[in-house]
């Protein structure tokens, strides 16, 4: 699936805009109903969430917009769906209240899903119309599934007049994503776009599901930038990919210690049961062990405005991530490696902490700036990327936004 070019962000009016006037000329009416959700950037806290771990995510200025209207008006309904998936330029003609399968290559499986999940819990889900198009770019580590998945969900409510829980919300969802595209992804992504606030963290117990809303930039006024390596991960490559691999290596590693998930294992634990252990699973375990407790100390440090050791965290995060639990790349090591050297000049240095966040595979690297020092730190990052890979990478600052929502067509927010 090609990826929309990340370097030409949209705000959500525009977004709107364009959702909303692609769909009257595909279907000659306006639509009726909107949603949008937030894609989301981990500050500290990754392959933990399905561990029954901790994450600190925030939720960004970077949407996606679901538009449009139950089949066939004016006149008749029509015994049939059509979706419109715009930036990666799919279209498919389906009549969801027939039964549904996942369709293998389609992005339209996320929505499927969904829909799929609306029905298992006996909501009736008639026939519509629907454009899609989306600011999250795909492939990047910024949760551009969850986001649809979480925007399409919202737009369902408004069409068939239920509204559910946040929360189930949030696990509908994850279910979807795990059945339909068969990624078998954690709770993180969902629950940001949805519970989300501006100007805040989320501190979120991916066992309990419950979370905190911590403001972020108390002491020093900090500039979050995002960096693509232009590497794009694949998180649902059939069952077997290394994402699900890691899941279940996790899983493995948590049966073998009789635990109900590494959250839940020691350092001692792990050191005393060697004779079970593989050198490798030992690895993997000492990365959730040790990233839940940096996760734990960034939100502290967090709440305090101490930006300078929540940098420490993140660099320290990647290291892990790196050597660990494997699943860094040349790409993002390079530029958490030219912010780190930025962070060693002085006491008051223009970039607190960087590190990949996501899945890993590819993605993007989230550094943590003073909002001075944001222009010095892409340019150094560009040098140093152009350097090594002879070629550039995209850059954009974000803000902490809140989550999901229902919109009226047309409105400016």
């Amino acid at each position: 699936m090609p990826r929309p070019p990340i370097d030409i962000p949209l705000d959500l009016n525009s977004l709107l805009a364009r959702a909303t006037a692609a769909f009257k000329s595909r279907f000659g009416r306006a639509a009726k109903y909107a949603a949008a959700a937030p894609g989301r950037v981990n500050l500290i806290g990754d392959h933990t969430d399905y561990n029954h771990g901790f994450v600190l995510p925030i939720a960004i200025d970077r949407y996606t917009v679901v538009v449009g209207d139950l089949a066939g008006r004016p006149g008749a309904p029509r015994k049939q769906s059509t979706l419109w998936l715009i930036d990666v330029d799919e279209t498919l003609d389906i009549d969801l209240t027939l039964p549904l399968t996942p369709l293998p290559g389609k992005a339209a499986n996320y929505l499927l899903g969904v829909v799929q999940q609306f029905i298992d819990r006996d909501i009736p889900v008639p026939n519509f119309d629907v454009v899609v198009t989306s600011s999250v770019p795909i492939g990047a580590g910024l949760a551009s599934s969850a986001a649809l998945e979480v925007a399409f969900a919202t737009f369902l409510e408004q069409v068939t007049g239920i509204e559910l829980d946040k929360k189930e919300k949030a696990l509908l969802c994850q279910r979807a994503e795990h059945k339909f595209p068969g990624t078998p992804c954690g709770i993180m992504d969902m629950y940001t776009a949805i519970f989300a606030r501006a100007g805040h963290a989320l501190l979120l117990d991916c066992r309990t599901h419950e979370s905190e809303s911590i403001p972020i930039g108390t002491s020093d006024d900090a500039g979050i930038l995002i960096i693509d390596a232009g590497v794009k991960h694949e998180l649902a490559e059939g069952r077997g990919g290394e994402y699900a691999e890691r899941r279940a290596a996790c899983d493995r590693i948590a049966r073998k210690l009789g635990v109900a998930a590494i959250r839940d294992a020691t350092p001692e634990m792990i050191e005393m049961r060697q004779d079970i252990l593989s050198e490798d699973e030992r690895a993997k375990a000492m990365h959730v062990i040790g990233e839940n407790a940096r996760t734990m100390q960034a939100a502290d440090a967090l709440r305090v405005g101490n930006l300078v050791r929540v940098g420490e965290l993140m660099f320290e995060s990647h290291a892990s991530l790196r050597d660990l639990f494997e699943v860094s790349c040349p790409e993002l090591d390079v530029l958490v490696d030219a912010a780190r050297r930025l962070r060693s000049e002085g006491p008051r240095p223009q970039v607190f902490g960087a590190r990949m966040t996501g899945a890993g595979f590819g993605g993007c690297v989230v550094a943590v700036c003073t909002r001075e020092g944001v222009m010095r730190v892409q340019s150094e990052l560009a040098d140093a990327f152009a350097a090594a890979f002879g070629r550039s990478c995209a850059m954009f600052c974000v803000n902490a936004v809140d989550g999901a929502k229902a919109m009226e067509v047309g409105e400016k927010r």
